[in-house]
């Protein structure tokens, strides 16, 4: 039970430490250009200003999602609804994180002066990030071939409210449109399979190491000859 606890929390902290790169007005920015996106009468210094803004409100719950261009505010009171429901999910998302942070410190305090249990330990999470990335690659695949159904169930499952905009009037969609949504799954993908193998990698050689520091029993002396 404690293995798979430790295996599951190496597979959370793997998730929401790539999250994180992903969640910064730089990547925000670098992909909406890929996307081409564009709103009339701003310019990209607004664009920049919104993203901060809307970044901001999403991991730092700086305000809620009421940033204005021009004197007028840039979501319509279905977008912001919409935002405060992703934010929803995002605060979820860091209270696992930072539960599965607790696991995994508590394992490695529990293995501390016990070599074959801190073997057992990196086993665990050798595992955990194995299995992430072998179940990214099966997402990875899924949404390639089918992203609109994956998308759709997504938001069934985790949104509350609307999840359907217009993308010739709602800002919310014209700033992050659908070719946005699917790189960015793609990039962190790439991103989550690259760090598990790694992690993978490391405590496959880390749990080796421990279990060579268990001390070996020593041979029963041979019987005196008679």
């Amino acid at each position: 039970m404690r293995n798979a606890l430790v295996a599951i929390a190496t597979a959370l902290v793997i998730l929401g430490g790539s999250i994180v790169p992903f969640t910064t007005p730089a990547y925000v920015r670098f992909e909406q250009d890929r996307a081409g996106v564009a709103i009339p009468d701003y310019t990209p210094a607004d664009l920049d200003a919104v993203d901060a803004s809307l970044l901001g409100d999403v991991v730092l719950w700086r305000g809620d999602f009421d940033v204005t261009v021009l004197g007028f505010p840039v979501l319509s009171e279905a977008d912001r609804a919409h935002m405060r429901d992703v934010r929803g999910v995002f605060t979820g998302l860091w209270i696992l994180v930072l539960a599965a942070v607790a696991v995994l410190a508590w394992g490695f305090w529990r293995s501390r002066a016990n070599d074959g249990a801190r073997a057992s330990v990196w086993h665990a999470i050798g595992r955990g990030a194995r299995g992430l990335a072998i179940g990214v690659v099966v997402l990875g695949v899924l949404a390639f071939v089918a992203f609109d159904a994956m998308f759709e169930l997504f938001h069934r499952l985790f949104f509350s409210g609307n999840y359907t905009f217009d993308p010739a009037t709602d800002h919310l969609v014209q700033l992050f449109p659908a070719q946005f949504w699917f790189e960015t799954t793609m990039f962190l993908g790439v991103v989550l399979v690259i760090v598990s193998i790694a992690v993978a990698w490391i405590a496959s050689r880390r749990s080796r190491a421990a279990m060579r520091r268990i001390p070996v029993p020593a041979a029963p002396a041979a019987a005196a000859a008679e």
